[in-house]
């Protein structure tokens, strides 16, 4: 299926409290912020969302809590992957009924199925729901690459959106974009590589920075679309400083704390994951004035 959406997502960090519990009043601030600067799509309980440590009752609280504070404002897409597919497909269905425009979903990390097995991953999740479903590829994180002829495989399921392009490899994207246009669309899901990809006919991103710099992002999609890639190439020079420094430690720990210092109040992440390092923070808050934002 085509044109689930079209512009700029943000992969939606969730803030904590200092006890560690999930800070729904700093949410609601960030989904407002989001709104107000022309974010097309919340992408809720993602990697970026660290839903990895939280429980099966809090995602739920957050899901409910984001189809009622955005209230139809933007699309909501809900982070519904795993690597056992009984628990995706549970996890699909419960997002679905609570009001999920889309699905968000990971390849099944760490088993490191083959490709048969990712097509019958995405097919079974696709058979139990009928909202669309964003695949996403991020081998770094998973050990799984869905390869361009799979993903043309996948393509032809009911509602399949697109996909989530974070594998890194240009190649490998272009090739996929080349099998599955005018079958889905195709995401960015790497800051780094949102105007290459935008470029070879990408609908859309899905991005870490813009739950810091949302109206530039919005604006770089904008100039592309319209042709503009002078203007274009302008904003992403601007924002790769500020792209870089969201990946100096593991997503979401900058991102976390680029929230803190300009007032969205990101907190602390949850354990494995640690505090940015002193010395990387002192770096965040140069990147941050230099690219002309007020800083705590």
């Amino acid at each position: 299926m085509l044109n689930f959406f079209n512009g700029t997502a943000t992969a939606m960090i969730t803030p904590f409290t200092k006890s560690g519990a999930v800070n729904f009043d700093a949410f609601g601030k960030m989904i407002d912020f989001q709104i107000e600067n022309g974010t097309d799509v919340l992408v809720i309980l993602g990697t970026t969302g660290e839903p990895a440590t939280m429980t099966e009752s809090e995602k739920e609280e957050v899901m409910r809590f984001s189809v009622q504070k955005t209230a139809k404002r933007a699309k909501i897409v809900f982070g519904s992957g795993s690597n056992c597919t009984a628990h995706a497909i549970e996890a699909s269905k419960r997002a679905e009924e609570l009001g999920a425009d889309g699905l968000l979903v990971v390849t099944p990390y760490y088993n490191k199925c083959t490709q048969n097995g990712i097509y019958e991953y995405y097919k079974a999740i696709s058979d139990a729901v009928n909202i669309p479903i964003i695949c996403y590829n991020v081998p770094p994180r998973t050990g799984v690459n869905i390869l361009p002829a799979t993903m043309e495989r996948i393509a032809s399921l009911k509602n399949i959106a697109g996909i989530k392009e974070a594998c890194g490899n240009m190649e490998q994207i272009c090739e996929t974009a080349r099998r599955i246009r005018g079958k889905c669309d195709l995401y960015s899901g790497d800051d780094n590589l949102n105007l290459p990809i935008l470029a070879i006919g990408g609908a859309g991103l899905i991005s870490v920075a813009s739950n810091i710099i949302p109206k530039e992002t919005k604006e770089m999609y904008l100039a592309v679309q319209a042709g503009d890639l002078k203007k274009a190439n302008l904003l992403q020079d601007k924002m790769l400083p500020v792209i870089d420094a969201m990946f100096m430690e593991v997503n979401p720990i900058p991102a976390k704390a680029a929230a803190d210092l300009i007032g969205l109040e990101g907190g602390a992440p949850r354990a494995p994951l640690t505090a940015l390092e002193p010395a990387h923070m002192e770096t965040l808050k140069q990147v941050l004035r230099e690219f002309g934002l007020k800083i705590n």
